[in-house]
């Protein structure tokens, strides 16, 4: 089994998906006004926290100008600002704000992941590619599986991808539970080991924050919850 920098580093080289591909590499090369001057990563982004993290968040796919600009899940755009400010709130990230890799951000105990890997056209990954990319996500669950506890679900897609995932590992019920913000769910180990706290947020994205359907404090306190069944406590 490979080590988690290891897959890391292999998902950064995934070209399985024509669409995704050259959505991502022509953002890139076009860039946006505000980053003309940037070198974009423009290729699949890894997941960003340590390997024995207890609590892992769960996305839908890199942002555009986002991650796919700067490589790391949640940095540098609008949605990032929200989430990191409320891991810093709750005390899992060591500072409120992400704008670059190098900038000194640090998560405690947490790791945060994406079902699709690469930036989609309008956001809007087709469920061939969702597919495609799910045994990156299956084989990153399965390096976690010991020190995970909690999971925080971040939209209805990222819930709808990440549900058939965790039945390698966990027992999902049937009907599968349906998605909501506040919503937790408690999975049984298929090993017998310890069951898995699945939590369902509104994503973070501009819409939901902007029209005030998501507030900073309903985020952290879905992290909190999911922190305190997680353990250890954040530093």
């Amino acid at each position: 089994m490979l080590a988690l920098d290891q897959l890391d580093a292999e998902v950064t080289t995934c070209r399985a998906c024509p669409r995704l591909v050259a959505w991502r590499e022509e953002v890139a090369r076009v860039k946006r006004a505000a980053f003309r001057d940037e070198e974009y990563w423009g290729r699949p982004v890894p997941g960003f926290g340590p390997a024995d993290a207890h609590l892992a968040i769960v996305g839908l796919a890199p942002a555009a100008h986002g991650a796919n600009r700067t490589g790391r899940m949640f940095t540098g755009d609008r949605s990032g600002e929200v989430l990191y400010a409320a891991l810093h709130a709750v005390g899992l990230a060591s500072q409120p704000t992400a704008h670059h890799v190098g900038d000194g951000l640090e998560l405690h105990g947490t790791r945060i992941t994406a079902p699709v890997k690469c930036a989609p056209p309008e956001n809007k990954p087709t469920p061939q590619e969702r597919d495609n990319c799910r045994p990156w996500l299956v084989a990153e669950l399965e390096l976690l599986r010991p020190s995970l506890r909690s999971v925080v679900v971040l939209g209805g897609f990222g819930w709808q991808a990440l549900l058939p995932v965790l039945t390698a590992f966990w027992e999902v019920p049937r009907p599968r539970p349906k998605f909501g913000h506040g919503v937790e769910v408690v999975l049984p180990a298929l090993d017998g080991g310890e069951p898995l706290h699945v939590f369902g947020c509104f994503h973070v994205s501009q819409q939901n924050t902007f029209t005030g359907r998501l507030t900073p404090a309903m985020v952290e306190d879905v992290l909190r919850r999911a922190s305190r069944v997680a353990g250890p406590e954040p530093r």
